[in-house]
């Protein structure tokens, strides 16, 4: 019998997804360097060394592009927030867990992207619909900052306030963050979450966090972010 030179459809789809995925990384690439107005196809198209009309199999046009890499970023940060407040740690391994994820993310090209770029440049119901996303995200780690004031793991204050102050701290990294720098993501994090957690002056509370801070990077590392997924059903209505 002779062999068919033609691809099954389950592997030509997925060596389509593949393709799309290069192109966003790609572009996303080029947002962070350059900025979202400042990039054309023809950049994007010339960094993977196609043609422009090879870019459009794939996406639309580049409003489509900006919302898959923001979407990305997001739905990695909520897939595993998700996962990590279903476990049973306490609330400050919990928080810290996500804050260790956060940074994972803000250091790669689609969470660089989500906060270098953001849906500001996309019409005003695309806009929506991603900050719905950044909605429940935001509320999810307000909840881990009120449970973990329930249990006695985080001192009583305003988990909106915590919330919002660790927000910026962290996403301000992927202004600054320099890969060929001394420090990896990982480092980066320990740094960042024991200033979070610890501040600058020492305390007698100090063992305690240590061991939360343990508990989180667990927690952390067995959530992490997976490769980036195939858009969900109800983000697919991009412009």
């Amino acid at each position: 019998m002779t062999a068919s030179p033609w691809k099954k459809p389950a592997d030509r789809q997925k060596e389509r997804e593949v393709k799309r995925d290069a192109v966003l990384r790609a572009a996303a690439q080029a947002f962070n360097e350059n900025g979202f107005h400042k990039t054309s196809l023809d950049d994007v198209a010339e960094r993977l060394n196609v043609t422009k009309p090879t870019i459009y199999y794939y996406v639309k046009n580049k409003d489509q592009i900006l919302f898959e890499c923001v979407r990305i970023g997001l739905e990695m940060l909520e897939d595993a927030s998700a996962q990590i407040e279903g476990t049973n740690a306490t609330g400050l391994s919990k928080l810290i867990a996500l804050w260790r994820v956060y940074v994972q993310i803000v250091t790669e090209d689609f969470g660089r992207c989500l906060i270098l770029v953001g849906e500001d440049p996309l019409p005003p119901g695309t806009r929506k619909e991603l900050r719905a996303l950044k909605g429940r995200i935001d509320k999810r780690f307000r909840s881990v900052i009120a449970e973990g004031i329930e249990d006695g793991s985080i001192r009583p204050c305003d988990p909106k306030i915590a919330a919002f102050a660790a927000a910026g701290a962290l996403s301000w990294i992927a202004r600054w963050y320099d890969p060929r720098g001394p420090l990896n993501p990982q480092e980066l994090a320990d740094q960042m979450i024991d200033l979070l957690v610890n501040g600058v002056v020492g305390g007698a509370g100090q063992t305690r966090r240590r061991t939360a801070g343990k508990a989180g990077m667990r927690l952390a590392t067995a959530n992490a972010p997976a490769s980036p997924k195939q858009p969900r059903k109800s983000a697919s209505r991009a412009s």
